[in-house]
């Protein structure tokens, strides 16, 4: 289907429980002409059952649909497993730290509140998630990020438990999360400033992305460790760069095909900061 501007639309698929919520989020999406709402879903096998029969760009999943709290985690992990081309979007009512980490755990590509965006945000969220970014805000990516520094012992792994990567990268990996500056990996790993480029090249290559921050979600997604018990309510600071934008409070990674970062600092926590550079 095609919009009446003359590009493709995004095929959208809706996951709610709540009656009215499903149907105004597909007349407000539909009366939008960069979007088509293929299907709404209110539980976990309805969501299956449409993505593997239907083409579906853009998943909008409730964290809770009608199979019980927190099923929409589980319709996301098994998405991960048998569409993994279908981008999704977890819709959460209010913020709650572990769901939040659980979500990119699972494989969500974005966090969307409800109760705390507007229509707009929304929109820019299924357009910037379908174009490869990651949707989060701050708060949520702080969530992330200190989750992701708490994991013990840091190992990527894929579905079927294998090691994705070197022990060394897994060392410059976790090294990263904890907000190392290329410069700080080296001297922590006795190495040149030059080989952990390289390190970090390769391990986004393996991978399959394109920035640290986005490392960094990815590897909570596929880690084995325990997760962080206690995450701290710290501030980041975010700054545009290449086409990363912040809008809204919303952080997006950089697009990976035009290979720009976005530089993000955080302060009292990850070792003072996390910059992308």
């Amino acid at each position: 289907m095609t919009s009446r501007r003359g590009d493709i639309s995004i095929s959208v698929l809706i996951a709610n429980p709540q009656a009215m919520a499903r149907e105004l989020l597909m007349a407000a999406l539909n009366r939008h002409a960069k979007f088509h709402v293929v299907h709404c879903a209110t539980t976990a096998q309805e969501v299956l059952d449409v993505v593997k029969s239907s083409v579906v760009n853009v998943a909008l999943i409730s964290a809770t649909l009608a199979d019980g709290p927190h099923s929409g985690l589980g319709a996301l992990r098994q998405i991960r497993d048998c569409s993994p081309q279908v981008r999704s979007v977890i819709l959460l009512n209010t913020h709650e730290r572990k769901l939040v980490v659980d979500s990119f755990r699972a494989g969500a590509k974005g966090i969307f509140s409800l109760s705390q965006s507007g229509f707009k945000s929304l929109c820019r969220c299924v357009e910037q998630v379908h174009s490869g970014h990651i949707w989060a805000n701050c708060q949520e990516l702080t969530d992330v990020m200190e989750a992701f520094s708490n994991l013990a012992p840091m190992r990527v792994v894929n579905a079927d438990g294998l090691r994705l990567l070197t022990r060394r990268e897994d060392d410059v990996v976790r090294l990263l999360a904890e907000g190392m500056q290329n410069r700080e990996i080296a001297n922590e790993l006795k190495l040149s400033e030059h080989t952990i480029r390289n390190y970090l090249f390769h391990i986004f290559d393996k991978l399959g992305v394109s920035s640290r921050i986005e490392l960094a979600l990815y590897a909570v997604s596929c880690t084995k460790g325990k997760p962080a018990s206690c995450v701290q309510d710290d501030q980041l600071e975010g700054k545009s760069a290449g086409s990363a934008e912040l809008a809204d409070e919303l952080f997006l990674l950089a697009d990976p095909g035009s290979g720009a970062e976005s530089p993000l600092r955080r302060k009292s926590s990850l070792r003072g900061r996390l910059q992308l550079t």
